[in-house]
């Protein structure tokens, strides 16, 4: 299986047209003069996972990539965009994010980095607040967070809901959520709701039921808070199997605060990514090696909680494919930046430059399981990013530092 950028070893190949060259239209764009292209795809460019083509073009036709390779091998076209020895990579696939809530938890957050005690309620704050939101409140902010992390970079955006833990209030959630991008998870197993404080059963017994029956609709995957204090392995796998049920695709918050069944209960059931993996023991880092689940690591929670790192060198070292992303709820963990996230993954996670930009970008679409995004081969949608810098060693090395110069989804620039 692909694991990530240290783990592919094949032979260089010469750039120069890929499968859909043939197909170039004069009408298409040209980016050219490009110091430096991510495509991801081994067989091009230097060889390596991240597939670098050095002085290179991609030529967009519509909404997709129909050919990379050196400048001086660009197909004529009648528009042509100079990168001018900019850095390209794939725009960044944000697999996990919170975005419809409403409120805010800058009392929380002050009291835990001034080492102070809070007892405000934590996610129980946001759901009042967010019960309490209109629709159009709720939208616009997602609307917001959602433009914000494009002028970042983000071109593939997934969120959830788990902040309404009622059966109308999750499935506005997830409408909503829909309105703005087409990864929705159903999350109403995101803690057991205080309506239901004396009867964690019949809440999931309600998860499982008719809110599952109101959400499913509008989501595309089912998703649960597998830990002490949230769902255990029962409860969790009842969640996941009865949205599978319904033809939701799994994936699971597991491994965050403790040891527990979360990773091995996402390989067993195929979920398409665990998501945390703080507290992991070889038997669950040995499952995911073993498997095809992703490992999406969440930087900014440990960063937001002074929590201990993930070991992302120990999974990308066993051979388990990692992701990258932001977790951007108003909590434990409010940035809707990747490249902050990179440069966390590679400082404090022990995670190398090259891998930590595979895991933002092609590690994000396995975990969502895609294939149109997360690369720039021909055939791929056309989202990419252009860097105010030559490499995309850069995002690390000069973190905070706001390189991102264009942005293109689908083919048409957008920031």
């Amino acid at each position: 299986m692909t694991t990530g950028p240290e783990a592919t070893n094949s032979p260089a190949a010469t750039p120069g047209p890929t499968s859909a060259n043939s197909a170039v239209a004069t009408a298409a764009t040209a980016i050219v003069n490009i110091a430096s292209l991510v495509t991801n795809d081994p067989s091009l460019g230097d060889g390596s996972p991240l597939g670098l083509i050095q002085d290179a073009a991609v030529v967009i036709d519509g909404d997709r990539v129909v050919w990379v390779g050196e400048t001086s091998k660009a197909p004529a076209t009648d528009n042509r965009v100079d990168a001018a020895g900019r850095a390209v990579i794939p725009g960044f696939v944000d697999s996990h994010s919170h975005l419809v809530f409403a409120g805010d938890r800058t009392a929380e957050f002050h009291a835990r980095m001034s080492g102070r005690p809070y007892e405000a309620g934590g996610i129980r704050t946001t759901v009042a607040a967010t019960r309490a939101a209109t629709d159009e409140q709720l939208s616009a902010n997602v609307a917001h967070y959602m433009a914000e992390a494009l002028r970042q970079g983000t071109t593939t955006f997934e969120t959830k809901s788990g902040y309404g833990l009622t059966v109308e209030d999750e499935a506005r959630a997830l409408r909503i959520a829909a309105a703005h991008t087409d990864e929705v998870t159903y999350l109403g197993a995101h803690i057991v709701s205080p309506d239901y404080a004396d009867d964690p059963a019949g809440y999931v017994d309600l998860v499982t039921g008719p809110m599952l029956d109101a959400c499913a609709p509008h989501a595309r995957w089912v998703d649960v808070f597998c830990e002490k204090g949230a769902f255990d392995g029962d409860q969790a796998r009842a969640i996941l199997t009865a949205g599978q049920a319904k033809g939701l695709m799994a994936r699971i918050h597991a491994n965050q605060l403790s040891y527990g069944p979360g990773v091995q209960l996402a390989v067993e059931l195929g979920a398409a990514s665990a998501d945390h993996c703080t507290h992991l023991t070889d038997a669950d880092v040995d499952a995911l090696a073993s498997g095809d689940t992703v490992a999406t690591l969440l930087p900014g929670a440990e960063f937001s909680t002074r929590a201990e790192w993930p070991d992302a060198r120990r999974l990308v070292d066993a051979g388990v494919t990692v992701a990258l992303s932001t977790d951007c709820n108003p909590g434990s963990s409010f940035t809707s930046s990747v490249p902050f996230c990179i440069a966390l993954a590679v400082r404090d996670m022990r995670m190398t430059p090259d891998e930590a930009l595979w895991s933002a970008t092609a590690g994000g679409a396995a975990a969502l399981r895609r294939t149109d995004v997360g690369r720039l081969t021909a055939g791929a949608r056309a989202d990419l990013v252009l860097l105010d810098a030559p490499s995309h060693v850069h995002l690390a090395y000069r973190p905070g530092v706001p390189l991102v110069s264009q942005v293109w989804r689908k083919g048409v620039r957008v920031a």
